[in-house]
């Protein structure tokens, strides 16, 4: 039956009042307490001076804690009553009961249980500690129109003591109220017209007429029991066999940073894992999935206790110890290599610390997938990806087609993939109902996941949500909600049928585009430091196995573990408070230091001392002309692939005009660079007004190139985070001050200096070319001082294409360069790692980049995104002197031919030079261009053997031979997890290797 307006207001009435009366204070419960910002342990906060902080009292600066004490005794009313805490100092806290951790409240968690049914007389210690919080931050579409920090530091008091009080649980009343709104819901959702529906309403109109919660508490309570059994066969009404089925789980997705820096994440972690203990006490089928080892890491440092009881859940398998990844990563911005490290990392914490074998991906918040993780799953053993953010085009966009669906990469490596919709989510009909109904594709689907919970400091699932889960479970006219795990879900989909939809490619976002270059500094450091890892490793192994240098595969684990944990998607890609970044500057820093430490010793052990001599060292799998400057001369010289070679003190370079490298003036005004293969012409803004190819007398430019551009950038909704395609119709005028100058010039290298005003900012920048070379490098340096604003740098090539080629991880992707139809259009800003290209069959110009990834191609013009300047959540962001060097590089002959991968690793790869007489050698030498060494390690099981990362890097199958010049017994083919797979077929000391178009390919060279 069609209820009337008057029955659905009471309805709803009596649901509302029902909720209400749940919790009874019963006395007001003082708190004394004081605050600090230092660390403390329980043990010395009870040392504290604490003062009485009575309902009302202001507390908490920037980053403070408040520690809060009281002491309870039951009184005689609440003897065997289910007695409830609910506590209120301010903010997120932690709270012990006598001496132990026994409960947090936060924004969620308003209240916990002191007792099921407590004794008069027992008396309770109570200890918190809450945190203030770090400042007026809005993010997103908030009462200010700019998204951005109202005030740039928070008044000395940001929060306040609430009123604390200690009541009863009226269980009876709080299980009629999950009754009734189990069936309001439910009926919500139905067909008005069907029986089930007009069942469900007669039951629900005979509630409101049997409960009368006017009635003494003995009289109210009968009627409460009436009402359930009147309610009770509704609830027992059972689905068919054509019923959805969801597989829900308990989840808190907690941002290992965000608004709040590393240190309160301890909090957060603590806080979400003593409720979720509480809650699998209380209900033995619960589960509650946490992801991240990093948080198991810093639950055990910080709360070794609370760990082993949560670690104790784990092995009751009630905690779903799954994930993938040591932190929920970028993937657009990490290196390849980082990505694997994620995995073997987080795999090995899993497995090793906690005894389970990870094999779900878990990654529901972040930017965009790269296409090179399908490859990166399967190697590593994963057998599942699950993500839902992908569906956040709230600007508009293409929907995306599938939930559950064959990923393919660009290597055509395929895995199961689900996008579930929500992640921090109810459990009451109404959200089961929206689960179901906004699935992306309506056929070919019967089950989804269905994490649910509060994340972020919410402290997780809290009693509602299993509560529903109970009535839930085949409720007639829902779809069944099975408490279940990520794992579980894919062993079921196998079962069912796996998926008969392929999605090819990368699966991008089409939102919070910013990202690619918010906070340029922390994208730098990732950069480095991952190319310093890189060096480090490759040197210390080679050092290990030809001269004894001591390293193990650990020695280089803590610095790898910094790099991944700043790869968080809040921290990589730029989206957090500026605590966050000055965190990650320090610890980039101590991870460079750390590396170039490692290589130095390690290299020191290959080299004799020597005053006049310097030995160059190559980790490039190519041989590399480089020029090194020895003694105030500079001189040229090929250094051998993964190798080195010594050279002497030069004499003078005596080179003709035409193989001279030149640098002047131009009578009109500007200057010019000119070697043997291009000459460049520049104006006095440095803008290249024309670049000739010697070769074929052809100019590589239509236009100016180098061309700076500037636009106002205000996202309507995430600062940080986002980047309007409105954005470059708002430019702003450059018509500052510029001059160009001769810098240096030198038969192997010249270089013109440019100075100039952009908007507010000043920017110094040497542009550079050397002898023999097609690329030209731009040093650049600019004091930044904008704010809302995008800096661009544009280069328009004499190129004909309708796609642009960009590199990604272990291969390259190609997007449209155009706006044809509606998902070219919302790719108007994509991300890249070393270079992005435009070609033709036989020629092409790239933008090559050490340390920047974001990047527009609109026709024929490479536009590099430079430096973005938010004001939310960091109003500082990126203000200050920025370096980075990108560069300009043409070839004529096929994209296989062209050099372009060595001419971007020997951007990002400087040659290494050290005093001293190392001789000549190489550690291995390959036959083919297009395959790439990424890696030389120690292999993960500390056996001594040498793991080798290659990959194809230019979408062709390849048969490669790699010379091997290092001491082994036996070389096989692993996975990634470096297990073996198949033994290598050798002649002699030379592998002969087959690629297939991307593939990445890793050796074990067995040493015993």
């Amino acid at each position: 039956m069609a209820l009337t307006p008057e029955w659905e207001n009471r309805i709803k009435r009596w649901e509302r009042t029902l909720w209400e009366a749940i919790y009874l204070p019963v006395m007001e419960i003082p708190l004394e307490g004081f605050t600090t910002t230092l660390r403390l342990t329980y043990e010395q906060a009870l040392q504290g001076n604490f003062i009485p902080m009575p309902a009302g009292t202001p507390w908490g600066a920037k980053w403070e804690y408040g520690w809060f004490r009281t002491r309870v005794v039951i009184p005689e009313v609440l003897q065997g009553k289910r007695v409830v805490l609910r506590l209120e100092p301010g903010g997120e806290s932690l709270v012990w009961v006598n001496g132990r951790i026994e409960a947090s409240i936060g924004w969620a968690h308003k209240e916990f249980t002191l007792a099921t049914s407590a004794r008069a007389g027992d008396e309770y210690e109570i200890l918190l500690e809450a945190y203030a919080g770090h400042g007026r931050i809005t993010v997103g579409d908030g009462p200010n129109l700019w998204g951005v920090q109202t005030v740039p530091e928070p008044p000395a008091a940001q929060t306040r003591v609430g009123n604390s009080t200690l009541g009863i649980w009226r269980e009876e009343i709080y299980q009629l109220a999950l009754d009734f709104t189990t069936l309001r819901e439910l009926r919500d959702g139905l067909d008005p017209l069907s029986l089930r529906a007009s069942e469900v309403d007669e039951g629900l109109m005979d509630a409101t007429c049997i409960l009368d919660l006017e009635l003494p508490e003995d009289e109210l309570l009968e009627s409460v029991r009436q009402t359930r059994a009147r309610l009770k066969p509704l609830l027992e009404c059972r689905n068919g066999d054509t019923t959805p089925e969801l597989h829900a789980f308990g989840h808190a997705h907690i941002d290992v940073a965000w608004l709040w820096p590393l240190q309160e994440t301890e909090r957060k972690i603590a806080r979400t894992a003593i409720n979720q203990l509480r809650l699998i006490e209380e209900y033995p089928e619960y589960r509650f999935l946490q992801s991240q080892p990093h948080l198991y890491l810093m639950l055990k440092t910080h709360y070794p206790e609370l760990y082993a009881r949560f670690k104790d859940a784990v092995r009751q398998k009630q905690v779903i110890a799954d994930g993938g990844m040591w932190v929920e990563a970028d993937t657009n911005i990490s290196g390849g290599e980082s990505l694997i490290r994620q995995i073997l990392y987080g795999r090995r914490f899993f497995e090793e610390e906690l005894g389970v074998k990870s094999e779900i991906l878990w990654l529901p918040d972040v930017f965009g997938y790269s296409g090179a993780l399908p490859q990166i799953l399967k190697g590593t053993g994963m057998k599942g990806f699950a993500t839902q953010k992908i569906t956040w085009a709230y600007g508009g966009g293409e929907p995306f087609p599938y939930n559950i669906f064959w990923w393919e990469g660009i290597d055509g490596s395929v895995i199961p993939a689900h996008i579930f919709t929500e992640y921090n989510s109810q459990t009451s009909p109404r959200y089961v109902f929206e689960r179901w109904n906004t699935r992306l594709q309506k056929n070919g689907i019967q089950t989804m996941i269905f994490s649910f919970g509060w994340g972020d400091g919410g402290g997780g699932p809290e009693r509602n949500h299993i509560e529903y889960i109970r009535r839930e479970q085949n409720l007639e006219g829902l779809p069944k909600v099975k408490i279940s795990s990520p794992a579980e879900f894919f062993e079921d989909l196998t079962r069912r049928g796996l998926p008969r939809q392929k999605y090819v490619g990368e699966l991008y976002f089409q939102a919070h585009r910013g990202t690619y270059t918010s906070q340029a500094k922390t994208k730098k450091g990732n950069r480095k430091s991952e190319f310093a890892l890189r060096e480090a490793e490759f040197w210390a192994t080679a050092s290990r196995v030809l001269r004894g240098y001591e390293f193990t595969q650990d020695t280089l684990k803590n610095a790898w573990t910094k790099v991944l944990l700043n790869q968080f998607h809040d921290i990589l890609p730029g989206s957090s408070i500026r605590r966050v970044y000055e965190e990650a500057e320090t610890m980039y820093s101590e991870v460079l230091q750390e590396c170039r430490l490692v290589t130095e010793q390690a290299l020191s052990a290959m080299v004799q001392p020597s005053d006049t001599e310097v030995t160059v060292f190559n980790s490039l799998n190519w041989a590399r002309k480089v020029c090194v400057e020895v003694q105030g001369k500079l001189t040229e010289v090929e250094v051998p692939p993964c190798g080195w070679v010594t050279i002497s003190p030069p004499g003078e370079s005596r080179l003709d005009g035409e193989s001279r490298v030149q640098a002047g003036m131009l009578p009109e005004g500007g200057a010019f660079l000119e070697n043997e293969i291009l000459r460049a012409e520049f104006n006095d803004r440095g803008e290249i007004t024309r670049l000739m190819d010697k070769e074929t007398s052809r100019d590589q430019i239509t236009g100016k190139a180098n061309v700076f551009r500037m636009y106002k950038d205000v996202p309507d909704v995430w600062d940080a985070w986002d980047l309007n395609s409105m954005t470059e119709d708002i430019p702003v005028p450059l018509d500052g001050n510029s001059f160009i100058e001769v810098y240096s010039s030198h038969s192997l290298e010249a270089s013109l200096r440019v100075t100039r005003r952009l908007h507010e900012s000043d920017l110094v920048q040497i542009i550079r070319l050397r002898k023999g070379s097609r690329r030209i490098d731009f040093i650049t340096g600019i004091e930044w001082r904008e704010s809302h604003k995008l800096l661009k740098v544009n280069f328009p090539v004499n190129i004909h294409a309708s796609e642009a080629i960009h590199e990604i991880q272990f291969g390259h992707i190609r997007r449209p360069n155009h706006a044809s139809r509606q998902f070219d259009a919302d790719r108007f800003e994509v991300s890249q790692h070393k270079w992005t290209a435009l070609a033709e069959e036989g020629r092409g110009v790239a933008v090559l980049n050490d340390c920047k990834y974001g990047v527009s191609v609109k026709g024929n013009s490479i536009n590099l995104t430079l430096l973005k300047s938010p004001l939310a959540p960091d109003m500082l962001a990126d203000k200050g002197l920025q370096t980075f060097t990108y560069a300009v590089y043409f070839w004529n002959g096929s994209l296989l031919e062209s050099g372009l991968i060595q001419e971007a690793y020997d951007l990002n790869v400087p040659p290494v030079v050290l005093k001293g007489n190392g001789g000549k050698g190489s550690l291995l030498q390959t036959s083919c261009s297009n395959v790439v060494l990424e890696t030389v390690k120690l292999a993960e099981d500390g056996s001594g053997d040498i793991i080798l990362r290659f990959y194809e890097a230019m979408r062709t199958r390849t048969h490669c031979q790699v010379q091997l010049n290092l001491p082994f017994t036996q070389a096989v083919e692993t996975n990634l997890l470096e297990e073996e797979l198949q033994p290598v077929l050798l002649d002699g000391n030379t592998m002969h290797l087959e690629f297939r178009p991307f593939e990445i390919k890793t050796i074990r060279l067995k040493t015993e």
